[in-house]
């Protein structure tokens, strides 16, 4: 690798690299919604008389796999 490359040389590579990184932003902000939709589903179930044990079985996780979920 060159000593002192030229940054305008690789103007395409830097452009990608800010595409990646707000692509990637986008994910983590889209999953943290989607996080929050899972918790208030729960806590519905919860609070419709379900236990953590009882949906844990439907959706095929462990009971504290549900307990960390609502938190």
């Amino acid at each position: 690798m060159a000593k002192n490359p030229d940054p305008q040389a690789y103007q395409e590579t830097f452009q990608r690299i800010r595409e990646v990184r707000a692509e990637a932003l986008e994910h983590v902000r889209r999953a943290q919604e989607l996080h929050a939709v899972r918790r208030d589903l729960l806590r519905t179930l919860v609070d419709d008389g379900f236990s953590q044990a009882d949906i844990a079985r439907e959706l095929g996780v462990t009971r504290q796999a549900i307990q960390k979920m609502l938190t």
